[in-house]
Formats: structure tokens, C-alpha cells, sequence
């Protein structure tokens, strides 16, 4: 996806979310003006609960939309993750108003049944009133929960919650109040039923029970996300799949955390030390494809740490100590007498480097490599020295007389079947020669090396003026000379 198209995705998201919220608080503003009027005319504290209920409901939409605006932000210098946690903010702080007015509206109900007995003045109006907010209470819940989950706001899910459950109180209100009215009439009289008097304000009390259990689920999800929880099996799934990961060798460390719709997942894994940086960046994007597909849109970051595995041998240990000295390390020859195992390596150092500087740098990595393999008795290593310039070879006359002597040598050896793209040059004092030389496919490696090294010495016993001399094998079928 195109970072122009998630920008419009993400304008309309911010768009969908800010008109639902306005649309709850003009429902919210519009059902607690009828219902505080239908109250004060009856009489009835069941209403009337509700319609402290549709209150609450008018500054939780409020507070919702405020942070549907803050957490729209982007991310800033003062808050790295970005705005979203004001959502839930929002829903948390919702929960102390609507446990406020659950104890309000108890309190109330109890001294109406113990003390206080208020006479209801019915009417065909406050039916009409609790009727129409069940409808739109559930018209908006739908409306905003189909929103909520589309872009993920907690705020507005604690709304769709909120007004789902405003449905089940608005109909023991309307129950109450019929049971009042029953109990009040002539035929309420002759039943016996004056009990029914309290449904009222009992009806409230239910009400006041729905808005404390709403409260629960509200501040229970809005802590869980506040205090970084993340569901188990959710960090056990992005486990499994990252060390299913192949060239991945362990999961040493998982942090998640969630800020409102987005993950954000720290990863410390363990990979094979040889590997080199272009293969381990390719495995950091497998492990981090491998984390979004539990949870997409993650933002990861994974830090890695280079282990030794069973599997290294013992020229792979020797590397692995140079490489981690940052040296070029090549020529390594292993031989295993008696007393244990010899190593000899050619090791390359910047050409300005002093004899003592340089020749105590490579006895450290000696020590290290007999630290980290003890079956290895001595350690011999061949100093050279790296360039430290881009050479600018000058062509000398006696070419062509260099390159007689070189072919000679090469006619003596049966397997090269060809030399070409022969190039002799001079940088200050240095003289060097470098050509290509054609050899069988099927020729394996340890004998390609072999041969190398016989026609550079047979040459430079006829040339020992050149000071280097490198010689580029290749197959046959790869010849374009012949």
C-alpha cells in the first residue's frame, strides 16, 4: 500500500470515528432533555435514573470525542507511539461518572422505599419517551460498534457497550413504572398488589446494578491495555512463528505492547554468527513478516545476537573469532598431530599500521582463538598488509615478455587449459601481475588451489621482480576466450 493511500485510508478512518462520536452526543443531548422532562412531570425516580443515566451517557459521548480527536495525532517527539491510548484513556475516566451516578440513583431508590415514599403522576407520555430511547439506543450502539470495530477505538466500543446495555435499563424502567401504575389502580386494589408501589424505585436500583457491572467491563479492558497486557496465547502464537522462522536459532526475549489499535512487538533473537549482514537483514524481514502475520500492521523491532551453533566446525570458530575482530582472515590451514591441533592463517592488517601495533593486535586474536577452542595448541599467522589506496597500475614495456613466461608456466601444467586477461602494472616500487586462468568444472577446489599456487610459484621463479601476483580460476564453460 502506497503511503498516499494509507494516509486517505487513515483520513477517513479519523473521519468515521469524529461523526460517530457527534452522533452520540446529539442522541445522548436529545433523550436526556425528554427523559429529565418526563421525569419532573411524574414524578418517577425510575425515570428519572435514566435519564441521569442518558447524562452520564452525554459526557462519556463528550469525553469520547474529545479523545477520538487527541488520539488522531501523530506520533511526536513527546509521545514516540503516537496519541491512541487517549482512547483509553476516555473509557476509563467514563467509568467513575457512570459509578457515580449508580450510587446517586441508589441512594435515592432506597430512601423512596424506606422513608420517603413519592406519589407517580401517570401518564401515556412517559412510555412514548422510553420507547423511543430503546430504539435509539439501539440504532447508535449498532451504528457505533460497527465503527469500533472497523478502526479498533476503545472509546467508541465503550460507548457501543454503554448503550447497548441502556436498552436492558430503559426496559426495567418501563417495567417498573407499569407495575407503579398497576399498583395505584382500582384493580391493583382489589389484587392486593400495593407491594408494587416500590417497582419504581426498585426498577432504578436495576438500573443503578447495570451501570456498576458496565462500569467493570469498561475500567477492566481500558486497565488491561493501560498496564501493556497483552492475551497469552496472542505472544505464544508470534513465539511459534518466529521460531519457526528458518535460520532463526531462538527467541531470547518478547516485549509486546498495544497502543490503541497497533501492536508494537521488541524482539531479541539468536542467529548463527557466521552469517553475514546482508543474510541476517534478510532474516530480521522474515521475523518481522513472521510477527505480522499474527498481528498485522505491527511495528517491530528486533535486536539480533550472534551464537555458535553445533553445527560450526573448526575453521568456521577460527573465522568467527577474526570476523569479530573485523579483520580479513584467509589461507587457514588446520593441522592435527599428536599434541592436539595447529592452526596457520594469513591475516591481513591496514598497510600504515606499525610492526608492534600490528603484531600485538593479531597475538590478541591468536589468544582468543585458543581461549575458544582449547584442542588447539599454537596458532601461526602470516601478516600482510591491506591497501589502504586505489592503485593506478602504469603499463610497462616488458608486458608482453611477462606474459610469455607466465603461459610457459601454465604449459606445464596439464589441467589449465587456458590464460588470458593477463594485466601487468606498477604502483610506486610495487610491480604486480594479475590474469584469468581456464580449468576443468569438475576440478574440485582443494586441487583448483593446488594448481593456482604451482603456476605462481613456477613464475615467480622467473619473475621475481613482481612482488603480487593474483591469479582469477574459472571453469571451462564459463570461457568466452578460447
Amino acid at each position: 500500500m502506497s503511503r498516499s493511500t494509507h494516509a486517505g485510508l487513515t483520513a477517513q478512518a479519523q473521519a468515521e470515528k469524529r461523526s460517530a462520536a457527534l452522533l452520540s452526543i446529539s442522541a445522548a443531548c436529545t433523550m436526556t432533555a425528554l427523559k429529565l422532562a418526563v421525569a419532573i412531570s411524574t414524578g418517577s425516580l425510575g425515570i428519572l435514573s435514566d435519564a441521569i443515566h442518558s447524562g452520564v451517557d452525554l459526557l462519556a459521548s463528550a469525553l469520547t470525542y474529545v479523545s477520538v480527536r487527541i488520539s488522531d495525532r501523530p506520533a511526536d517527539a513527546n509521545h514516540p507511539y503516537g496519541h491512541a491510548r487517549f482512547e483509553n484513556i476516555s473509557a476509563f475516566v467514563e467509568t467513575f461518572l457512570m459509578v457515580a451516578s449508580a450510587v446517586w440513583i441508589t441512594a435515592d431508590a432506597c430512601r423512596r422505599i424506606f422513608f420517603h415514599p413519592v406519589t407517580l403522576h401517570y401518564s401515556f407520555w412517559p412510555l412514548l419517551v422510553l420507547g423511543i430511547s430503546v430504539c435509539v439506543d439501539l440504532w447508535r450502539s449498532h451504528q457505533m460498534g460497527r465503527t469500533a470495530a472497523r478502526h479498533g477505538s476503545a472509546a467508541l466500543e465503550a460507548d457501543a457497550v454503554h448503550f447497548s446495555t441502556d436498552v436492558w435499563a430503559t426496559a426495567a424502567v418501563f417495567l417498573g413504572l407499569i407495575a407503579s401504575w398497576i399498583s395505584a389502580s382500582a384493580w391493583g386494589a382489589r389484587l392486593h398488589l400495593g407491594w408494587m408501589h416500590y417497582a419504581d424505585p426498585a426498577a432504578a436500583i436495576v438500573v443503578s446494578g447495570i451501570i456498576l457491572y458496565l462500569s467493570w467491563k469498561i475500567a477492566h479492558r481500558a486497565v488491561y491495555v493501560l498496564t501493556d497486557a497483552v492475551p497469552g496465547e496472542t505472544l505464544a502464537r508470534v513465539l511459534r512463528e518466529v521460531r519457526a522462522t528458518q535460520g532463526v536459532l531462538g527467541v531470547d526475549q518478547l516485549r509486546m505492547r498495544r497502543s490503541g489499535t497497533r501492536y508494537f512487538a521488541d524482539l531479541t533473537l539468536s542467529m548463527p554468527r557466521q552469517l553475514t549482514f546482508q543474510r541476517s537483514e534478510q532474516l530480521v524481514s522474515d521475523a518481522t513478516r513472521a510477527v505480522q502475520r499474527i498481528v498485522p500492521e505491527a511495528d517491530v523491532v528486533i535486536h539480533t545476537v550472534p551464537r555458535s551453533t553445533s553445527a560450526e566446525s573448526i575453521f568456521d570458530k577460527v573465522r568467527a573469532v577474526a570476523a569479530r575482530n573485523n579483520v580479513t582472515l584467509h589461507d587457514v590451514s588446520i593441522q592435527s598431530l599428536e599434541d592436539g591441533l595447529h592452526v596457520e592463517q594469513h591475516i591481513e592488517v591496514p598497510e600504515n599500521m606499525p610492526l608492534r601495533q600490528a603484531h600485538e593486535f593479531v597475538r590478541g586474536v591468536e589468544d582468543q582463538i585458543r581461549s575458544e577452542l582449547p584442542q588447539v595448541q599454537s596458532v601461526l599467522t602470516h601478516i600482510e598488509s591491506e591497501p589502504a589506496t586505489i592503485e593506478r597500475p602504469v603499463a610497462l614495456a616488458q608486458d608482453k615478455q611477462m606474459e610469455a613466461v607466465l603461459r610457459a608456466a601454465a604449459a606445464a601444467l596439464p589441467e589449465i587449459i587456458d590464460i588470458h586477461a593477463v594485466r601487468v602494472g606498477r604502483t610506486g616500487e610495487t610491480l604486480s601481475l594479475s590474469c584469468h586462468c581456464t580449468l576443468p568444472d569438475d576440478l574440485p577446489m582443494h586441487r583448483v588451489h593446488a594448481i593456482i599456487t604451482a603456476l605462481e610459484d613456477r613464475f615467480k621463479q622467473r619473475c621475481p621482480e613482481v612482488d603480487r601476483v593474483l591469479i582469477h580460476p574459472e571453469p571451462a564453460t564459463d570461457n568466452h576466450h578460447g
